[in-house]
């Protein structure tokens, strides 16, 4: 993981020079990567997942580099391509294989909003996909499952604030809530808020 060929990102670079003058009212002040809040991401151009460097080693156990990302044409007069490397059709279906799957599980397939859940973690999938470091781990799906398992859970707790608002709404006018505020209320069954 490198980002030696990933060009730096001028217009980032000068706002942050100028954010940095003003706070501490220096003329001339150098930045280094190490100055930004998140220098990968702040000094260079953004890419849509992290950058890295293919080696070979040769029969001398000498390494030498035979591909980059983002990268098009030949190694050596090649050039900086921020757009290159799209999610395949292959990966789609893949990561859509991989909510539906993850859906059928015992502990989310009774929710009436079950498609909405996975419309979120597919959304959240088409974002963080290509983003997977190599370097911090070597289980993608570990990373993938993660990121489905929170949209579930966001859009659950999501649902639930909204029931609570509801039945809190039909109390107040002297109405039925819903089954689950009754059952919780007359103490035959546990409610999570």
């Amino acid at each position: 993981m490198t980002w030696e060929h990933i060009p730096i990102d001028d217009v980032k670079t000068k706002k942050a020079q100028n954010a940095a003058k003003e706070l501490m009212n220096e003329d001339e002040l150098t930045l280094t990567e190490y100055d930004f809040e998140d220098p990968k991401h702040n000094k260079y151009v953004k890419v849509n997942f992290p950058p890295f460097f293919h080696y070979r080693v040769s029969e001398d156990n000498t390494p030498y580099i035979v591909g980059k990302s983002h990268w098009q044409g030949p190694i050596d007069t090649g050039h900086f391509s921020k757009d290159h490397g799209a999610m395949t059709p292959k990966l789609a279906l893949m990561f859509m294989k991989l909510c539906e799957r993850y859906a059928t599980r015992s502990n989310w397939r009774g929710y009436t909003y079950n498609d909405e859940m996975r419309s979120q973690a597919l959304l959240q999938l088409s974002q963080i996909g290509l983003q997977f470091d190599e370097s911090k781990s070597q289980n993608p799906f570990a990373y993938y499952t993660a990121a489905i398992t929170n949209s579930f859970t966001r859009v659950l707790n999501i649902e639930k604030r909204n029931q609570n608002l509801r039945d809190d709404i039909l109390e107040i006018n002297n109405l039925n809530p819903s089954y689950t505020r009754q059952n919780w209320q007359s103490g035959s069954s546990t409610y999570d808020e």
